[in-house]
């Protein structure tokens, strides 16, 4: 079911943003696939099997954006996921990235040494070629650590076409640059319910 068209991949490093300069950049990388929508078009009551078949897309792209940011998957803090559904598609479409995008980071960065509580923010949309998405992002272990909330906006060029979906993760490698609203900090994380 799956047929790729393209894949697009965003990093951002963040060096400074008024006051002090920090200790370290803030990197934000976004990975994009486009893909052909099979239920473009048409109600389709039973889409389940299409979220089966995502599964092993969302483990490859999570490796894709570890590569593309260039930072070991135990330095990643953030995380967050996306979709954006082509015109001829409906929204339900953009909510089968739910379990393959999220469970693809948590299980990716848990294999190499990263604990990952917390549930995946998301969001989705039904939206025209080159629309922006706004896709939240929190702590990958708590998520009420306040400095971690954040979004990275993008847009892929020409995608989705009436006929397409775009699928988007979301990684970071920390806070926001001079976070300080506070709330729980990073180093307070109980870690056991994925919230605090």
């Amino acid at each position: 079911m799956i047929e790729l068209r393209r894949v697009f991949t965003q990093v951002e490093t963040i060096f400074h943003e008024f006051g002090p300069k920090p200790e370290k950049p803030l990197i934000k990388g976004v990975i994009g696939a486009v893909l052909c929508n099979p239920y473009a078009g048409a109600y389709v009551e039973d889409i389940a099997p299409f979220m089966e078949e995502l599964k092993p897309l969302g483990v490859d792209l999570v490796s894709r954006l570890l590569c593309a940011m260039e930072v070991p998957a135990t330095h990643i803090e953030g995380y967050g996921k996306g979709a954006i559904v082509g015109a001829r598609g409906e929204i339900e479409h953009g909510a089968l990235w739910h379990v393959p995008g999220g469970y693809a980071m948590r299980e990716v960065l848990e294999a190499q040494g990263n604990a990952t509580n917390a549930i995946v923010p998301s969001c989705k949309k039904v939206g025209a070629p080159s629309a922006l998405i706004d896709i939240p992002v929190t702590h990958v272990n708590a998520s009420y650590v306040r400095s971690h909330f954040d979004t990275v906006e993008v847009a892929v060029p020409g995608a989705p076409r009436a006929d397409e979906i775009v699928l988007f993760l979301v990684m970071t490698s920390g806070a926001r640059i001079h976070a300080r609203v506070g709330g729980l900090r990073k180093e307070d994380i109980v870690g056991r319910d994925g919230l605090r």
